[in-house]
């Protein structure tokens, strides 16, 4: 196993929390629900409840702002995790565009001829925009010695993979950190001094209201009558269909991974018009078509993609700044696409094999058929003066992966440090844990203290890895304060296993990060209700404490459910009223002022309920 380390600190009130990276845990079976009956005498069949989102058309608006705001983070990662190893080297491109790499003195680089007239090559500039680890960039210099090559990537990871490459020479190649949506290229490149522009499989990953600055960005350092190269991902490929059946939708052709980078697939109208509204005449556009078969699954596969050839006239006006043309312009740039060719007008892709074309599409085999990610973590975590190894899934792996008690959640992760500094909160009282996941932590941080802790789950498998969990904390632990126990919200069954545990009812119920899907709601404060104790402990009411993100479940929703149910809201963290947070119970719960701007700053939330 190879091993990184990696240190964060989490941006609420934690101390600074040290993680160690394994990657190759056992498979994990993935499956998540939960059931209710309406009572204990009915002979109904039981009402399952998924606690994860009910399929929709697109994303939450939460998730897509997320995926936007941290694209650089996500490819990061991709590169830590794959280095070099994931795309193939591009050889192709001498076949394909040799003729613009190849200029003699003399030649016209449009030429479809591939001989030449002249005798002496003439230094060609290239820019690379999205390098990745140099699979374009080494083909290219080694095949054309009289290229040279400016490269660019926002991911910081794949930009040190190119300087480390054995064939990176800086008289043949500069590589720097871009991202080519915001930064400035002008910066690193002199003004009009590029003659290719390539974009391999690149414009797809940013987000379609961007890529406009993307082409503006490169016209400021591409020659008049210079040319871009484009390979990209096509409508209808066998990537997009299936993306289509897993909730990964973000907008029209617009998808996200399981790891959290993006894909858009484009038709030819669409790309043409993208180019000719930033200034650019499409010289060539095609959409290829090929059948690749794998025969170790025994699968036929339909691949498309997408090729052009787009020269910049500096004549040209940009539609953008043209403002009589743009409206009529971005109106049919923004007309639906559909996979229905006969309705969108568009003409089909060629149906031919294309055999002597190399694929080359950017997806495996099993990222297209959504295979069960296999690399899982083993974190260390510091909480205090106490360090727990944990074992779930990759937080990669959250933003599409069904089996949310697997990852470790961020409420999770602020709840447990606060419960480690307050430990007066559960100090000798019985704690209930509702939807704990395979990692447990506020209730293995609970259990220093507590008389009882039960943690609960719906999912066995997450169980299974749970109590594989508590075992490697077991230093921390007296075996008899802390259980786990299954139990699905609603299941009258499940509920009085609980209850026979602790007859008189739990002082303290926490939950983190289970307010995320409506339908399981109203059984979650049901389940509470009937196992919170109905007895004051001194001066003091049990209670129900929750920490969430905002997600598809607004407040008020949250609020009405908990009356419904029997709660009463008593302090909630961030207040309403910032002057008043001081004097909050949750407020007091934080150790100074920064953290406290931390957290009012974040989508975090904590709720703090009696019955």
């Amino acid at each position: 196993m190879k091993n990184c380390t990696c240190r964060f600190q989490i941006f609420l009130y934690a101390p600074l929390l040290n993680i160690r990276c394994n990657r190759g845990l056992s498979d994990i079976c993935w499956k998540r629900s939960m059931a209710s009956s309406a009572s204990e005498n009915s002979c109904e069949p039981k009402r399952k409840i998924q606690i994860y989102s009910t399929p929709t058309d697109v994303i939450s608006t939460f998730w897509k702002d997320r995926y936007e705001r941290d694209a650089k983070k996500y490819w990061d990662i991709f590169y830590k995790r794959h280095e070099n190893r994931f795309f193939k080297d591009r050889h192709y491109l001498d076949k394909e565009w040799g003729r613009y790499f190849s200029v003699h003195v003399g030649d016209q680089p449009d030429s479809s001829d591939a001989s030449t007239t002249g005798t002496i090559s003439r230094k060609v500039v290239v820019l690379e925009v999205g390098c990745g680890a140099g699979n374009t960039i080494f083909p290219l210099i080694s095949t054309f010695p009289n290229v040279f090559m400016y490269a660019c990537d926002f991911s910081p990871r794949a930009i040190n993979l190119v300087k480390a490459h054995k064939d990176y020479k800086e008289d043949r190649v500069h590589a720097f950190v871009c991202d080519a949506t915001v930064d400035d290229l002008t910066a690193e490149i002199p003004t009009a001094s590029v003659d290719i522009v390539t974009l391999i499989f690149v414009l797809s990953a940013v987000s379609p209201e961007k890529m406009s600055q993307v082409l503006q960005n490169i016209r400021h350092v591409l020659k008049p009558n210079g040319h871009v190269l484009l390979r990209d991902y096509a409508i209808g490929d066998l990537a997009q269909e299936r993306f289509t059946s897993k909730e990964q939708k973000i907008s029209d052709n617009f998808y996200v991974r399981g790891d959290g980078t993006r894909a858009f697939y484009f038709s030819e109208e669409a790309l043409t018009s993208l180019f000719r509204r930033n200034g650019f005449t499409s010289e060539k556009i095609e959409v290829h078509h090929k059948r690749v078969e794998n025969r170790s699954r025994g699968l036929v596969m339909d691949r498309r993609w997408i090729q052009g050839e787009f020269c910049f006239n500096d004549g040209i006006i940009p539609l953008h700044l043209d403002v009589q043309k743009n409206k009529e312009e971005y109106r049919r740039y923004k007309v639906p696409f559909c996979n229905d060719y006969e309705q969108t007008g568009l003409c089909k892709p060629s149906e031919e094999c294309n055999d002597g074309v190399e694929v080359d599409l950017s997806e495996s085999i099993g990222m297209i058929l959504g295979d069960v990610p296999a690399a899982n973590e083993v974190i260390d975590i510091l909480i205090g003066d106490e360090a727990f190894t944990l074992k779930c899934l990759s937080k990669e792996y959250q933003h599409t992966c069904k089996a949310t008690g697997f990852v470790l959640w961020e409420s999770a992760l602020m709840l447990a440090p606060l419960l480690a500094a307050n430990l007066d909160i559960v100090a000798e009282k019985t704690v209930l844990e509702l939807g704990c996941g395979s990692a447990g932590i506020c209730s293995m941080v609970a259990a220093k203290v507590s008389h009882l802790v039960v943690a609960t789950d719906g999912d066995p498998a997450v169980l299974d890895l749970l109590n594989e969990n508590i075992k490697s904390n077991a230093r921390h632990l007296t075996s008899s304060k802390l259980v786990s126990e299954r139990l699905e919200w609603g299941n009258s069954e499940h509920v009085n296993a609980i209850r026979s545990l602790n007859t008189c009812g739990f002082d303290v119920i926490i939950g983190t990060d289970v307010m995320y899907v409506a339908d399981a709601i109203i059984p979650f404060f049901e389940t509470a209700k009937a196992l919170i104790s109905p007895v004051e402990i001194g001066k003091q009411k049990a209670a129900l404490i929750l920490c969430h993100i905002i997600r598809q479940v607004d407040e008020g929703y949250i609020l009405a459910a908990a009356s419904q149910c029997g709660f009463h809201l008593e302090d909630k963290w961030p207040s309403d009223t910032d002057g008043n947070a001081h004097k909050s119970l949750i407020g007091s719960w934080f150790s100074n002022d920064i953290c406290k701007l931390q957290v009012s700053q974040s989508a975090l939330r904590i709720m703090y309920f009696q019955a």
